[in-house]
């Protein structure tokens, strides 16, 4: 347990340094817009509830149902951002959703990019499960532990999409990088606008240590909070919308977003080699002949 907790506290110095130095061209943030400007409640809108100046946004999970919300607008590339703080405590069995999709359903042809957190029992780390779909298929999970602990403060999960490549962001460090290879392909989403969604539902049949952790009622309710959406992004406009493959205008989508900087390598250098729990592209077992765009480097 003492070189369990030495290692931890190594990577809150090494990891506190990274955050306050990272670098990324983020948009600047706008002024403040409420809710119902963004967002329309999916379902169980009495398990949905506000502070008092409407900044922060609050879903619970009981056994009868979650809650869940997503965008008005669609949008093709761009930044998306959102600070979350997750339920605190036990929380086995519980998941907290964040995620881009092309329907509000889980459509047989959708495009999807998934940030998960999946819950644990108190005292153990919550991971972070991220996800790609692209025409209804995925099976791209990657596995991170978290350098904090994500129940004690807000912290900031973004996403960088153009055709290049997509980044999964945490507090500003690249945990995940998935790249396109400029060819028609059946791997990376980059024809279909997105929703923004996030979500709590009980998630206990695989969410922690697959299964084998239920969710304990007793600790209901369960609650996850929200504030600072901040997207910079195509919205999409049918039936032409002013989205093309190429908005070289826009920051997003100019040549410093299509690559990691140099400082943003060497934060996601750290996080490969510290934080890690799977990535199925090292996963023979599953698949015996990785899957193509497994060969695609994210340094390039």
């Amino acid at each position: 347990m003492g070189k369990r907790v030495s290692r931890m506290h190594i990577l809150l110095l090494i990891a506190a340094l990274i955050a306050s130095s990272g670098s990324l061209s983020e948009a600047a943030a706008g002024p403040k817009a409420s809710f119902e400007d963004n967002f329309d409640i999916m379902w169980s809108e009495n398990h949905f509830t506000t502070s008092e100046d409407g900044q922060i946004w609050f879903l619970s999970l009981d056994k009868e149902t979650g809650c869940g919300f997503q965008t008005k607008q669609r949008y093709r590339f761009g930044w998306f951002s959102m600070k979350l703080k997750l339920v605190g405590g036990d929380s086995a069995g519980v998941v907290t959703a964040y995620y881009m999709c092309t329907e509000n359903g889980a459509g047989p042809e959708r495009d999807e990019l998934d940030f998960e957190f999946l819950g644990n029992r108190t005292g153990e780390p919550y991971l972070i499960q991220t996800n790609v779909y692209k025409n209804g298929t995925g099976g791209r999970e990657m596995r991170h532990m978290l350098w904090f602990d994500p129940t004690e403060d807000f912290h900031t999960y973004s996403v960088l999409w153009n055709n290049h490549q997509i980044v999964f962001f945490v507090d500003k460090v690249p945990v995940r990088v998935y790249k396109n290879n400029g060819e028609a392909n059946n791997f990376f989403p980059s024809e279909k606008p997105m929703y923004l969604f996030s979500s709590i539902w009980n998630a206990d049949d695989w969410a922690t240590r697959g299964g084998l952790e239920k969710t304990d009622w007793k600790k209901a309710p369960f609650v996850s909070s929200y504030k600072d959406f901040n997207v910079d992004a195509c919205q999409w406009e049918d039936p032409y919308p002013a989205c093309v493959s190429t908005t070289t205008k826009n920051w997003w989508d100019q040549y410093g977003a299509w690559h990691l900087s140099e400082s943003q390598k060497l934060d996601y250098a750290w996080v490969q080699r510290n934080l890690v729990i799977y990535d199925y592209c090292k996963d023979t077992e599953r698949y015996p002949t990785l899957p193509w765009e497994c060969s695609l480097s994210p340094w390039d």
